[in-house]
């Protein structure tokens, strides 16, 4: 058995490229130069370089993978600690998750509708600003492509970790509470991540919001779904 064979390749690979991100992220202090992409860059450019399979390399890889569960329920530590802030304004915190769900999906119907796109690739997209874990049995349960289900998630935390903050300072959207609850909703644990390092509130907000709108899309996907399509 080589080292490639091993769980040890795959997990120490994505190990040095994320690393390295945290690396060129920090010596340039851009947002461009986000982590996640420098890392999935260097991966796919390492795989592609030495004809290593995807298998192979997710023998370590999906060990990452696992600890994302543990991770998230982490999150729930700094939403403890905002607990009273929470019960303040638990109303207007939980019609924003719900109004930025309902809003997410239906975007996502009306714009596929307008560029063309099958009713296949329209289900597949639906559940995008879902954690990973629930945009992927969403899409199976509504017929989509789970495949590519999990690239547009990825997309769209991505997308929100870089650009959430600028927009949020452009539609002059300060308030603490409101970014967190923004990102965790839109972009999930991805974008919840950039919350967590913008400060406390909005890291325990963006917790919130996850596992919340990961619960509204369950229910209102299929809902919606009858509605629109």
């Amino acid at each position: 058995m080589t080292f490639l064979d091993t769980p040890i390749f795959g997990f120490t690979a994505t190990f040095i490229a994320f690393q390295a991100g945290l690396y060129i992220n920090k010596k340039f202090k851009k947002a461009i130069f986000n982590p996640l992409i420098i890392a999935i860059t260097l991966l796919i450019v390492t795989l592609s370089v030495f004809n290593i399979d995807y298998d192979t390399y997710n023998k370590g890889g999906s060990i990452i993978t696992f600890f994302l569960g543990p991770a998230t329920v982490v999150l729930a530590v700094p939403l403890y600690r905002q607990i009273e802030n929470l019960k303040k304004n638990s109303l207007p915190i939980l019609v924003g998750i719900f109004v930025g769900t309902i809003t997410s999906i239906v975007s996502v119907i009306i714009l596929s509708r307008i560029f063309g796109l099958s009713q296949i690739a329209i289900l597949s997209l639906i559940p995008k600003s879902a954690t990973t874990a629930i945009s992927q049995e969403v899409s199976n349960q509504t017929g989509g492509i789970p495949a590519l289900t999990i690239a547009a998630t990825a997309v769209t935390g991505l997308s929100g970790n870089i650009m959430g903050p600028s927009i949020c300072k452009a539609f002059k959207i300060t308030d603490d509470t409101a970014v967190g609850i923004s990102l965790g909703t839109i972009s999930h644990v991805v974008g919840t991540a950039k919350a967590i390092e913008m400060g406390e509130t909005q890291g325990a907000m963006g917790s919130l919001a996850v596992g919340a709108a990961g619960l509204a899309t369950v229910f209102l996907a299929p809902w919606l779904l009858k509605i629109f399509i």
